[in-house]
């Protein structure tokens, strides 16, 4: 197998097309403002906010104006988030705006939190947190844990 002559170090951003600019500029901009992004940059039809290490963007969709989840392309994306707890905040805030919530927080996978849900133009996104009960067992000290007899 050929040696990589690059590497990729990070995704540095998503851009998606959406139907009604102005309503998914609210959605979004609340959204990010509650994940702790802030305004990148906005050139009226295209707007991105960032954390720092992601950034996403939206622009006016040019062709067809609907989305349904099953299409080939975008099936979701996912925000990963500190804990669990923030899991559930996410979704205490998106129940407070009015999302569409398609997948309640609960366990996904074996120590995968994660809640769904969807933007005004039916894209799929998720908050999640993986590995957090697997990371709290192995900082346990020894001492505490039970000992089989």
């Amino acid at each position: 197998m050929p040696r990589p002559t690059s590497r990729v170090v990070g995704i540095d951003h998503i851009s998606v097309r959406v139907s009604d600019y102005e309503k998914s500029k609210k959605f979004y901009a609340g959204l990010f403002a509650f994940l702790g992004f802030e305004l990148s940059e906005d050139y009226g039809s295209t707007i991105g906010w960032t954390n720092g290490k992601t950034r996403f963007w939206i622009a006016t969709a040019e062709g067809r104006k609907t989305h349904r989840i099953g299409d080939v392309g975008f099936h979701h994306y996912a925000f990963e988030l500190r804990n669990r707890k923030d899991v559930d905040a996410l979704q205490a805030y998106l129940e407070g705006q009015g999302v569409r919530i398609v997948d309640p927080a609960g366990e996904y996978y074996e120590d995968y939190y994660a809640v769904f849900f969807l933007d005004p133009d039916g894209l799929k996104l998720e908050g999640m947190k993986y590995g957090e009960l697997t990371a709290k067992r192995r900082r346990k000290p020894a001492s505490s844990r039970k000992k089989k007899a």
